[in-house]
């Protein structure tokens, strides 16, 4: 579980010290990049949560969004349709649908705390 949560604050702190500005075009890239990412972590600790978290399916998981992602972002970039507006909708869903499902697991288990004491 510290993997994922140490690889989030490595790549924040090299973002911070390695800025490095990128063109217009590829923003699109990016908002996918970063919602795939933060899919992937936010269903890591639900998974984690429920006792069900596996790293091969946590990596593969990433890579396969990533990829499927980045290609309708690709796809639409040739169409001249902003097509990663798609893959943006998809994935926030996902996130807000985790981040319930983890509140919830949350409140569960202070709940239960709080009736043990």
């Amino acid at each position: 579980m510290w993997i994922p949560i140490a690889a989030v604050c490595l790549g924040l702190i090299a973002g911070y010290l390695f800025y490095a500005p990128f063109e217009y075009i590829y923003s699109g890239y990016l908002a996918v990049f970063l919602l795939v990412s933060l899919d992937t972590i936010l269903g890591g600790i639900r998974s984690y949560q429920e006792n069900t978290f596996d790293e091969q399916n946590f990596l593969s998981g990433f890579v396969i969004n990533l990829i499927f992602a980045s290609g309708i972002a690709f796809l639409g970039l040739q169409l001249g349709v902003d097509l990663y507006l798609a893959a943006v909708f998809a994935l926030g869903v996902r996130l807000f649908r985790n981040l319930s499902i983890i509140r919830r697991h949350v409140t569960d288990r202070l709940k239960k705390q709080k009736t043990d004491h």
